[in-house]
């Protein structure tokens, strides 16, 4: 084989990879998250931040997973105005985005903070003096996040889920009690609040891939199925029905 078809051997392979990666990244479910909302009482929702906070989780947590093209809508004015300020002319043009170029998502996922619990409890002894105070703790918390996948062909509720998850730990306390501290979500990073979202926000994603990527006949779909069915009669369990 001499250079030159050994060339046009290789040039071919590349051609047909390049294809067959955007073959691959046409395919991926476009979609985009909105601004998560909250219908409990839970003190570290303070402020107007919080919701897109849990947005932004969301969206790197999906986009780390290369399974999806996500769709940024929390910035799509800033991106509007890059668009607009390259057609005034302002901007070389080699170097001005294109107009008409934003890619549009198939689903949007909305997503409300439904029910919040965190629970505190002594083990041991302790003591307080002067302001200092030193102990055992062992916290709880516990997060149910409703969850909607809207597809924005139709503006049909594709899919409805309710993901929740629990989280523990138990440590000595050392503390100084300066009355009331306000705090924001990343103060709760470390907490078993904390870890209760992020396993809630990890646990979302991966319901996302398994059902729009994954077949529905998938064996993860069935164990979501299951968490579902189970989910359900714990919360029929807790209540009396006449």
């Amino acid at each position: 084989m001499n250079k030159r078809i050994l060339m046009t051997v290789i040039f071919s392979f590349i051609f047909a990879g390049v294809l067959l990666s955007e073959c691959f990244a046409a395919d991926k479910p476009r979609i985009g998250v909105l601004r998560f909302t909250n219908n409990t009482h839970a003190a570290w929702w303070r402020g107007g931040t919080t919701g897109e906070n849990l947005q932004d989780m969301l969206i790197a947590e999906l986009a780390s997973m290369k399974t999806f093209t996500v769709v940024e809508r929390k910035e799509l004015d800033a991106v509007l105005s890059e668009q607009k300020l390259g057609a005034s002319g302002l901007v070389r043009k080699e170097t001005a985005p294109d107009i008409g170029r934003l890619t549009g998502a198939r689903y949007l996922v909305a997503a409300t903070v439904s029910a919040f619990e965190e629970d505190t409890a002594k083990q041991g002894g302790g003591f307080s003096f002067m302001g200092v105070s030193v102990g055992g703790d062992k916290a709880k918390a516990y997060i149910a996040v409703d969850l909607k996948l809207i597809d924005t062909n139709t503006g049909e509720i594709a899919e409805t889920r309710t993901v929740e998850a629990t989280s523990s730990s138990s440590a000595t306390r050392f503390g100084l009690n300066h009355g009331y501290f306000s705090g924001n979500l990343g103060e709760k990073a470390k907490t078993p609040t904390g870890k209760a979202i992020r396993g809630c926000i990890v646990e979302i994603s991966e319901y996302l891939e398994c059902s729009l990527v994954k077949s529905k006949n998938s064996d993860c779909m069935k164990e979501y199925e299951a968490k579902e069915s189970k989910r359900r009669q714990k919360t029929k369990g807790s209540i009396e029905l006449e």
